[in-house]
């Protein structure tokens, strides 16, 4: 994959670019997220050239990358990283730099209150949601389920090429075969459960294990937990046996 979605310590997302092939990062961003309607609410994000080469040339299309994200409701404010080409074309499409990240995101905020022409009556606040997000249906591969602001709880089978994502915690009582994502607004407390685990992917607060590195034997099949681990500022994913 070309690319990897992080959360960060500032107020915002990080896109943090692995190849400076902006056509593949597009069909690669398409491919996981062109079907997730919703998924995005106007999320300030921050692009992360660190992974570049110090003599990579300026992007092939950083317009047509931007357009893509903004398009899928992110809104581009800022980067860190690249090369100097790379820093300048950045700076020249009106990205700040990191160290500027937050004033960008106050600015983005102050921008969106004072679009509005004519003051209008302040609308009831959105009730949060009450519960989990119960799926009692198997999940195909190509389909995803997006528990926003709240966790996930799904009782059949999450089937390879699947994707299930929430905010909170996911619940997984059937085999685990496809993509978990938890923690994805950057909850570094969400934890998934399943009772089988044999997932493609797992992920937590932007940290995330593929199928790759395959499952020690102790859990793979089994019920576990999956937590995310700090030490000595590192981050990985724990997978605990559930007795």
């Amino acid at each position: 994959m070309s690319f990897e979605l992080k959360s960060t310590h500032w107020p915002l997302l990080a896109l943090a670019l692995r190849s400076a092939d902006t056509q593949r990062l597009m069909q690669d961003w398409q491919q996981r997220y062109g079907d997730a309607a919703g998924f995005f609410d106007q999320d300030a994000l921050l692009l992360d050239f660190s992974a570049l080469s110090d003599s990579e040339p300026a992007l092939a299309d950083l317009s047509a990358l931007l357009a893509l994200l903004r398009a899928a409701h992110l809104q581009p404010v800022a980067y860190r990283g690249g090369s100097a080409a790379v820093r300048q074309q950045a700076a020249a499409a009106g990205l700040a730099r990191a160290d500027d990240a937050l004033d960008a995101v106050q600015a983005l905020t102050a921008s969106a209150a004072s679009s509005a022409i004519e003051p209008t009556p302040t609308p009831a606040p959105e009730r949060p949601a009450v519960g989990a997000l119960l799926i009692d249906r198997p999940l195909r591969s190509g389909q995803q389920v997006y528990a926003r602001g709240r966790d996930l709880i799904v009782t059949a089978m999450v089937n390879p090429g699947a994707e299930v994502v929430a905010d909170g915690h996911i619940h997984i009582y059937a085999p685990l075969r496809g993509k978990a994502i938890a923690g994805a607004r950057g909850d570094e407390n969400a934890c998934i459960f399943a009772t089988c685990l044999e997932a493609e992917l797992l992920s937590i607060a932007g940290t995330y294990r593929t199928s790759e590195v395959p499952l020690p034997p102790e859990v793979r099949s089994k019920a576990a937990r999956v937590r995310l681990q700090r030490h000595n500022d590192a981050e990985r994913l724990l997978i605990e046996a559930i007795a």
